[in-house]
């Protein structure tokens, strides 16, 4: 039988790729979980009134706003989710924050460091309940890994080896959209794909002791143009401008645990839409896990029989693992936007039972703490060391 559930009004500031993911998932929390609280969509902000008008209609909002601080400043108004480009967030977040609002963000939290910190703070300070969406880590496979390392099934970890490998930007006619201006967008690939590769290390083995890195920009110039949706975009001027992110990264690390991390962060990978990939080795077994084939985990251990050893698929829908016992029977497989829906679920239940969710502002300051580091690496051509201290 399920939870009696309560109302949560949600205020959605934003409207493109990660609006379309969030109001997916709001939309469907309730028919797959208990979850004592039902999102009520209450109204969608945009810039461009024709456009957020449209997504109010499709995305299923009660009302729209081309004015943000209006929304958080109503009383209607429970949850402020933040799906802008990442230049806003920290102004939004704080008044958010400020009117006593729940807040759940985009990552990366901020542009700097500075302002990361500021918005962890602030959240702490206020007792309202954050997060930030690092949804791969609301896999079931991620989960079941994270579960199966907790319980030493693959011994002390040597090796994590991640690639976060995308295509989109490949054409030197893809215009010089946000993503690729550093005073809107912070970093290339560094933030837009690396710092998912990053967040699943510290979920999965822990924290970061100290790094180096190198970074690329391969097309220097680009036509002018938006985003028109998804990761596409369309030019919109003759007139060329430049290109002042990163198109791909390297990364050598080491944990607390003493484990070796390497990472590749690139948009420049022919062939590769969306391959979020990693490997980790400990003394005991290995464990793998691909995006692009996300319901499943390999998972080797090295006290099988000999002659019988050898990776093994494991296809994490069934009842026993994370979250897949909400949706189908096993086998029937899910798909990307059922990572929302569990982060979400996981939001609610924080929000309802009074306790801090995770993956919160503090992994947002984390998270921003490794990416300024790769930054300073790069530009130095040296290691930096990762304090542990974020306050």
């Amino acid at each position: 039988m399920g939870v009696e559930q309560k109302t949560i009004r949600i205020g959605m500031i934003g409207y493109q790729f990660m609006g379309k993911a969030h109001s997916h998932a709001y939309r469907d929390l309730p028919f797959y979980f208990d979850t004592p609280l039902k999102p009520e969509l209450k109204v969608i902000v945009g810039r461009n009134e024709a456009t957020v008008k449209e997504a109010q209609k499709k995305f299923g909002f009660e009302a729209y706003e081309t004015d943000w601080r209006k929304v958080v400043e109503r009383d209607d108004i429970d949850v402020i989710d933040i799906v802008t480009p990442n230049h806003t967030h920290v102004e939004i977040a704080l008044a958010a924050i400020e009117a006593g609002k729940h807040v759940i963000i985009e990552k990366p939290l901020a542009l700097t460091v500075e302002e990361a910190k500021r918005m962890y703070k602030a959240a702490k300070e206020s007792g309202v309940k954050h997060m930030i969406c690092h949804n791969y880590r609301f896999a079931p496979a991620i989960q079941f890994a994270k579960q199966l390392i907790d319980q030493g099934k693959i011994g002390r970890v040597f090796h994590y080896r991640a690639n976060y490998l995308q295509d989109f930007i490949i054409d030197p006619e893809f215009p010089l959209v946000w993503r690729l201006q550093k005073d809107i967008a912070g970093s290339g690939a560094l933030g837009d794909i690396g710092a998912h590769s990053l967040d699943l290390a510290r979920f999965l083995i822990g924290e970061f002791t100290e790094l180096t890195g190198t970074m690329e920009t391969f097309i220097k110039e680009r036509p002018l143009g938006e985003m028109s949706g998804g990761l596409s975009a369309k030019g919109n001027s003759d007139q060329m401008g430049e290109v002042t992110v990163d198109d791909a990264v390297a990364i050598i690390a080491r944990f607390e645990n003493g484990a070796l991390g390497t990472f590749e962060a690139t948009r420049f990978a022919n062939g590769n839409r969306n391959k979020n990939k990693f490997e980790i080795n400990g003394e005991k077994g290995s464990i793998r896990w691909d995006m692009e084939n996300m319901n499943n985990l390999e998972v080797y251990l090295s006290d099988d029989e000999a002659g019988e050893q050898g990776f093994r698929l494991i296809n994490c829908t069934e009842e026993v693992h994370p979250y897949a016992g909400a949706y189908w029977p096993a086998g029937h497989i899910i798909g990307y936007e059922h990572t929302f829906i569990n982060l979400f679920d996981e939001f609610f239940r924080g929000i309802a039972e009074d306790y801090q969710p995770k993956p919160n502002f503090e992994d947002g300051v984390r998270n921003q703490i490794l990416l300024e580091a790769i930054e300073k690496s790069a530009e130095e051509r040296s290691w930096v060391k990762i304090g542990q201290e974020i306050e």
